[in-house]
């Protein structure tokens, strides 16, 4: 008898849980420090069982999505309607890399997505050759600035900076050369790597980027007159693999008005990505998880968990390209939370006119009033948001930071469970939470999207848009901090 009491009360207290109102005190109050550990615990244990990396195209990414998908269509399924959408993607992976210098030294060298290979197992040895520095344009950016070089059969050596770095290894391969030793902008261990785009593959010459202090010291030595004879070699596969997005939404609110929250779901292929981007994904499950509680509100809450963006924002760009305009219309705006748990952040919001601020400004407000500095920054075209902003849906979000001074770690092994400001993390979580909540009850002020870029008619002319889109898309925005010694392969 006291189990039966004991399992009607617990279904009474359910019913009475799901039929209460919503309200963005209460979504707050439900987001808890100890839940996301819990997320991002797991994710990590995902990460470690699968090689260190949740990446595009490998098990721990499938294996993330099917932890995602466990919870939403489980024990939430009855308040959420949930979809996987396939799409394919050229794979890359840089099996190894090394640079032996002109004293058959080993120097440190990194890769960067998409590189393209050399002949294994011996690499390309030859002749390096530099590119004059023009600080003012970017070094080897634009042709005249190859005249009077002969590359052909050698290894050009030219400062990283100012244009997309598949430009200079197009001019690079256009000009005879085997390969390209990138040398890095900055003095320093921290060598930012970055995605070459998979529309290059087969265009560009294979590439090492290596220490400032290296590379100028062989440039110095060359000026002097010495021949110097390098070899770089890169072991790279590619190949088209299927991923996911996964899609969620509320079976409450108004489905021509939705408020729409995405987080990217995999990492890169150097760590398990807890701050980038679990971070974003266990605060958007925790809202998501807060919505089946209530019942009343206006406007219904999609939530996405993108997949493969760090190979260039492919997932978010994908779901793009399969709205209609009037599908688009229906997305009343968008949140995006990419690295919100940096170890020593920032509190950036992302927004770029009005319309933007409607929904950030709920976010500055609040993170002001918990004595925060939050402040506004513009967009750029380093996370998903992009697909958003093409189609001229308002947009907003949070940002921690991904440098060396507020995340160390970004983009490398050590992007583990103790990689997060547990403090901001919350924080941003509950705000994050707090802002759905008010878009959930309310849009007044909310612009219609704007159509004044591109106006498309149907899904065909939405998708060539985004491939002219995709096609210009440089993960430029975020920067990848590399600190260890020895050589890194992404």
């Amino acid at each position: 008898m006291k189990l039966l009491t004991g399992l009607l009360y617990g279904a009474l207290l359910a019913a009475e849980v799901a039929g209460k109102k919503l309200t963005a005190s209460q979504v707050e109050g439900d987001i808890k420090k100890s839940k996301l550990k819990k997320t991002l615990s797991d994710l990590n244990k995902i990460g470690i069982a699968n090689d260190g990396n949740r990446a595009f195209g490998l098990p721990g990414y499938k294996a993330s999505l099917d932890y995602i998908v466990s919870i939403v269509e489980g024990k939430y399924g009855k308040y959420l309607d949930t979809y996987v959408q396939p799409f394919n993607h050229t794979f890359e992976q840089t099996r190894d890399i090394w640079v032996r210098g002109p004293d058959g030294e080993d120097v440190y060298v990194i890769t960067l997505i998409y590189n393209n290979a050399t002949p294994t197992p011996d690499g390309v040895t030859a002749e390096l050759i530099p590119v004059p520095d023009d600080l003012e344009r970017g070094s080897g950016c634009f042709e005249d600035q190859w005249e009077g070089i002969d590359a052909t059969n050698k290894i050009v050596l030219v400062k990283r900076g100012s244009c997309a770095i598949s430009d200079k290894l197009k001019l690079a391969k256009a000009h005879g050369a085997l390969g390209a030793i990138l040398i890095n902008q900055t003095p320093g261990d921290n060598i930012g790597s970055a995605t070459l785009s998979a529309e290059n593959l087969g265009l560009i010459v294979p590439v090492g980027v290596i220490r400032y202090a290296v590379g100028t010291a062989w440039q110095e030595r060359i000026a002097a007159g010495e021949t110097l004879e390098v070899t770089l070699l890169v072991d790279s596969i590619n190949e088209t693999r299927e991923s996911w997005n996964i899609i969620t939404e509320t079976k409450e609110g108004d489905p021509d008005n939705v408020v729409m929250l995405g987080a990217h779901l995999d990492s890169v292929q150097a760590g398990p990505g807890i701050n980038d981007d679990g971070s974003g994904t266990a605060a958007i499950l925790e809202v998501a998880k807060s919505f089946t509680n209530y019942k009343g509100y206006a406007n219904k809450v999609r939530f996405a968990w993108w997949g493969a963006e760090e190979s260039g924002l492919i997932g978010s760009l994908y779901y793009g390209s399969q709205l209609t305009s009037e599908e688009a219309d229906k997305i009343r705006f968008y949140f995006n939370y990419d690295m919100i748990g940096s170890p020593y952040p920032v509190y950036s919001v992302y927004a770029n006119n009005d319309g933007d601020k409607v929904g950030g400004d709920i976010i500055v407000k609040w993170l002001t009033k918990k004595g925060k500095d939050a402040t506004y920054s513009e967009f750029e075209s380093s996370s998903d948001y992009v697909a958003f902003l093409e189609l001229g849906i308002p947009s907003s979000g949070i940002f921690t930071g991904a440098d060396s001074e507020t995340d160390p770690c970004y983009h490398l092994a050590c992007d583990g469970i103790d990689n997060i400001n547990w403090s901001a993390l919350t924080l941003n979580a509950k705000t994050a939470g707090r802002a759905a909540a008010q878009f959930a009850l309310s849009l007044e002020g909310v612009p219609a999207r704007s159509q004044t870029t591109t106006n498309p008619k149907s899904k065909r002319e939405v998708a060539l848009s985004f491939d002219k889109w995709e096609a210009k898309v440089k993960v430029a925005g975020k920067q990848h901090s590399c600190a260890a010694s020895g050589k890194i392969v992404v």
